[in-house]
């Protein structure tokens, strides 16, 4: 005999685990972007001040 089909529960399951990926896929989006701005601006002070000038 076959089970019968939850189909509500197993909805909920596809849905949660694409949800798990959306959220993975963004978190890794974003850490690419902050690697990227830290490379491009070479830690740069996000706060609007600017750096001390060199005294050379």
């Amino acid at each position: 005999m076959a089970r019968k089909p939850n189909y509500d529960f197993e909805r909920r399951e596809r849905e949660r685990l694409k949800a798990i990926k959306v959220a993975e896929k963004a978190e890794a989006k974003r850490a690419a972007r902050e690697r990227a701005k830290a490379e491009e601006g070479g830690d740069a002070p996000t706060d609007g001040a600017e750096p001390p000038a060199d005294k050379s």
